[in-house]
């Protein structure tokens, strides 16, 4: 599987296996392991989710080292501050059973994703997070992150399948990061 190499150094695989809407905790259980059995090292789920929990028992029932898996996990909107996402982390640790995350992210720019992020940063500092980014930040709230923080997000990822598609925030974007 190709990878990337973010911001910080760290490897990350260029695709992976999305667990949006497998709430059935079996079927969440079997898919994560044929995902892996496939080939697939990235696994992405999210707190709200409701899944963390059959995604962690997979990866543990797969085989596959903790160590060649990028789990990539997001705080909700409900989470949104400073002593959320820190409870908010832990839980999600705990349902994972794992005692660090490859990629936290901020799920969506609501709420007090300041508190947020500064939450992460220093969650990413004590070495609990190996990368930390944002979803669904257009140009004016990832700058304004930037510009009030310490650690710049590795990723933003990006909402897009033919339902959702996102070609005037693309072209924004990129005329943001051109310089």
């Amino acid at each position: 599987m190709q990878q990337t190499t973010l911001n910080n150094s760290v490897m990350m695989p260029l695709q992976g296996y999305g667990v949006f809407q497998i709430t059935e905790e079996a079927v969440c259980k079997a898919s994560v392991k044929a995902a892996l059995a496939a080939g697939y090292r990235l696994i992405d789920t999210a707190a709200c989710y409701g899944n963390e929990r059959a995604v962690g028992s997979a990866i543990r029932e797969s085989g596959v080292p903790r160590k060649d898996i990028f789990i990539s996990s997001k705080v909700w909107i409900q989470d949104a501050s400073y002593e959320k996402t820190n409870a908010s982390f832990a839980k999600t640790l705990e349902n994972l059973g794992t005692d660090y995350l490859d990629l936290y992210l901020i799920h969506m720019p609501y709420g007090d994703y300041h508190g947020t992020w500064h939450a992460m940063e220093e969650l990413y500092k004590a070495g609990k997070i190996r990368a930390i980014g944002v979803c669904n930040f257009l140009p004016d709230r990832l700058l304004d992150l930037i510009l009030t923080h310490d650690v710049i997000p590795a990723v933003n990822q990006m909402e897009t399948h033919p339902f959702c598609q996102k070609k005037n925030s693309a072209k924004s974007w990129s005329s943001t990061t051109s310089a």
